[in-house]
């Protein structure tokens, strides 16, 4: 099988699961939960029932990642781009067998945009939510301010509305 066809399964693999994430909503009428209160956490996305395999094409394959896609979308909230980024650190780490990636948010975002051993744009280099110092950013124009809890749990967190960290509005994800 060619490394093209291999990345694109590794890319329709991705997009099932970003969907996944979305289907329960929809399912449910769409449904606009409340906002949750100050300083909560979203939950991380449940593990599947099965081991998830992450196919990688080669170096040289031309295809744009699409593990990003919906991230900043304007129909989507910032607990979706939680979920995508999380996302993202989920198939880096299944990819490298190393943990996630450290530093700070130009450095991580440096590793996920192809600045990693295998050479592997997780995020396209030319993503929208990038912003000109290399930083991966919110839907606000933010960065994220990314904190290593372990090798395999990377907390995520928004400045929310206000564009201010460490302030009441802060969205998190904690896995």
């Amino acid at each position: 099988m060619s490394p093209r066809r291999l990345w694109f399964g590794a890319a329709l693999l991705a997009l099932v699961a970003v969907l996944s994430l979305f289907v329960p909503r929809l399912e449910r009428g769409l449904e606009h939960p409340q906002r949750p209160s100050p300083q909560t956490s979203v939950p991380a996305p449940a593990a599947p029932a099965q081991p998830v395999t992450v196919l990688l094409p080669s170096a040289s394959t031309e295809e744009p990642s699409q593990l990003a896609v919906g991230l900043n979308s304007p129909t989507g909230d910032v607990h979706a781009d939680l979920r995508i980024v999380d996302q993202v650190f989920v198939a880096y780490r299944a990819a490298l067998h190393n943990g996630n990636p450290v530093g700070e948010n130009s450095e991580i975002t440096a590793a996920l945009t192809g600045r990693n051993k295998l050479g592997f744009a997780f995020i396209p280099k030319d993503c929208p939510a990038i912003n000109s110092k290399g930083e991966l950013c919110d839907r606000w124009g933010k960065p994220y301010f990314f904190h290593q809890i372990s090798g395999e749990k990377m907390e995520v967190r928004s400045a929310g509305p206000d564009k201010v960290l460490w302030t009441d509005d802060d969205e998190v994800l904690t896995p």
